[in-house]
């Protein structure tokens, strides 16, 4: 009952209508010892009485009980940044299980539900072994599909849906997301952002329309270079150097490199990979060096950014609408780096090489440096 606070509220309000403890008792058929006792939270009112209670002073009962279901947007990114901390520096379980009062106490404020469930798509990865990090995802893909059944905001829902995919895959669920996406293709969001962005326009506000506008385009740039690596990745090797190299040209132009480092790094070891599987290790030694020089110079601290022609998207970033990010322990970050430069066997061709050699060694003395 700590979060109910009737006790100040029917002081509060007995006060503002100037009446005593005694009037209120004999309107509500009460002793005033009774009332008296509501107010020093000695006893709380039977729950026959909250709606005549709440009527005499035209309030809700959710009013009368000082108590709502909901948080505010800066409340629950708030809560989100302290949580993600929290698992960096506590017992996961520990902040696992106030992860599950905060959502057993607000099960009804979607908002924050989208949010703890993309906190424990972003940290599952500390829960240790495969078994309970599956868990977690449950957990997320359980929320997700509160927020899609229950919530009444097509917006809310369909980022909902998106997370839910995420969850999905990462549980090794691709028939669930095909029946959930469906197998072909629709209106891309890019389009629904240039309507709004046009919208804006002929609404007479072109600050906000140009602000839409570069959101879009920041997140279709990253999702365009992410397809392209991804396509690289899948192709037989006539068509992966193409797709390879014309996301690295987008890196290169829009200095993707500053904007989100990270996928930068993703760029460079899935090109040492191709380059290894087709017989061009001095090429793959090559990416494998930009990408030990990103890790240990260009990388921390590590936050997505906009730059010299992105220059209205930082409110956004910093809004907490992007969901998906990397742990927050820069430890954790470090390893995983160092797995990066061995994380497909094509690397192992290069074991015996002085240069990468040199490689593993700077990383993994980075991995054990003093933060």
């Amino acid at each position: 009952m700590s979060e109910i606070k009737i006790a100040s509220m029917i002081a509060q309000k007995r006060r503002e209508k100037g009446i005593t403890q005694e009037e209120l008792a004999e309107y509500m058929g009460v002793s005033k010892a009774a009332v008296s006792k509501w107010e020093k939270e000695q006893s709380y009112p039977d729950i026959t009485l909250l709606p005549h209670l709440a009527t005499y002073f035209n309030l809700s009962i959710d009013e009368l009980l000082d108590y709502s279901p909901q948080l505010t947007r800066e409340n629950t990114q708030k809560l989100y940044r302290k949580l993600a901390a929290d698992f960096m520096e506590k017992s996961f379980d520990d902040v696992l299980t106030e992860c599950r009062a905060v959502i057993k106490k607000y099960y009804s404020c979607f908002p924050l539900l989208y949010q703890m469930a993309a906190l424990l798509v972003n940290h599952q990865c500390l829960a240790g072994s495969q078994e309970r990090q599956d868990e977690v995802l449950g957990e997320a893909v359980a929320l997700c599909q509160r927020v899609i059944s229950e919530s009444r905001d097509a917006l809310l829902s369909k980022d909902a849906l998106y997370l839910l995919c995420h969850a999905c895959l990462a549980l090794r669920r691709p028939q669930d997301v095909l029946a959930m996406m469906g197998e072909s293709l629709r209106m891309s969001a890019f389009k629904e952002d240039c309507l709004i962005s046009q919208a804006f326009q002929l609404a007479g506000n072109p600050a906000k329309a140009k602000e839409i506008l570069q959101c879009g385009i920041y997140q279709y740039l990253m999702s365009l270079t992410e397809a392209l690596l991804s396509y690289a990745a899948l192709s037989e090797d006539a068509e992966a150097e193409p797709a390879y190299l014309r996301a690295m040209e987008i890196i290169r132009l829009f200095t993707v490199g500053k904007l989100d480092p990270n996928l930068t790094l993703h760029a460079y070891v899935i090109g040492a990979n191709f380059y290894c599987k087709t017989g061009h290790p001095d090429k793959a030694l090559e990416l494998l060096e930009q990408f030990a020089d990103v890790c240990l110079h260009a990388f921390f601290p590590y936050k997505l950014r906009g730059d010299g022609f992105f220059t209205a998207i930082g409110p956004w970033l910093d809004s907490g609408d992007i969901c998906f990010s990397l742990p927050s322990d820069e430890k954790l970050i470090r390893q995983s780096m160092l797995q990066g430069v061995s994380m497909y066997p094509s690397f192992a061709a290069l074991a015996d090489e002085p240069r990468y050699k040199r490689v593993v060694e700077k990383l993994t003395e980075f991995v054990g440096a003093e933060l």
